[in-house]
């Protein structure tokens, strides 16, 4: 039985390895006091409105994991109600792994990364995969892009975390990128345009001589 919110994670396996390591008191302060969020706030709307990118975790009925990445345009991972997430699936290799662990499975966790800003969310929680419900599917598509989607995946959220931003690499997408590189190349055009004018103001000036450079002497 879960106590806290964050017992889907410290189980009495980690409590231990956290009372032996010296982060247990912390920790236990950190579950008598704010704990770990279980429902959808603002800030992870806004957070997952922005992202383009996440990762699931999966498991099969022995428990072997499988990490999968997701992309799709900013915010296609959608809030549903204020315990669930969903997306639209689309195709891939057809290898199935994730669709198969969920049939024998159904925990998951999903590991959001905004690296250009060095933040992180983990949620935990159980998936399901959504055949053949146009409904939904409209409701989490994304008709400006082009990916065929093949089916939905919502996840029920159990507990979820910010982690801190501690060795994360600042990294940016293209399209975060891309306006900056516009603005760039704007500017580079506008530098280039001024210098061919210079040059064309200039082509029409004879060079300095020796005789007009020297300084006038005096007898």
């Amino acid at each position: 039985m879960q106590n806290f919110a964050s017992d889907v994670a410290f189980t009495s396996a980690v409590k231990s390895v956290q009372l032996e390591k010296g982060s247990r008191d912390g920790y236990a302060r950190m579950e008598r006091g704010r704990g770990w969020q279980t429902r959808v706030t603002p800030a992870l709307t806004q957070f997952l409105s922005e992202l383009d990118m996440f990762y699931l975790g999966t498991a099969n009925a022995v428990g072997q994991p499988y990490i999968q990445y997701r992309g799709g345009p900013p915010g296609f991972l959608k809030v549903v109600d204020d315990q669930t997430l969903g997306f639209a699936d689309f195709d891939g290799n057809r290898q199935y792994i994730t669709l198969g662990n969920l049939s024998e499975n159904s925990q998951a966790f999903i590991f959001l990364m905004d690296y250009a800003n060095r933040r992180r969310v983990k949620l935990w929680g159980s998936a399901k995969v959504v055949e053949n419900d146009q409904a939904l599917l409209e409701q989490l598509r994304d008709p400006t892009y082009p990916g065929n989607v093949e089916r939905a995946i919502l996840f029920t959220i159990e507990a979820w975390d910010i982690n801190c931003s501690q060795h994360i690499h600042t990294r940016y997408s293209q399209t975060q990128i891309e306006p900056i590189i516009e603005q760039l190349q704007q500017r580079i055009s506008q530098l280039e345009a001024e210098l061919t004018s210079l040059r064309e103001r200039t082509s029409h000036i004879p060079p300095a001589t020796e005789a007009n450079t020297l300084p006038h002497s005096k007898d």
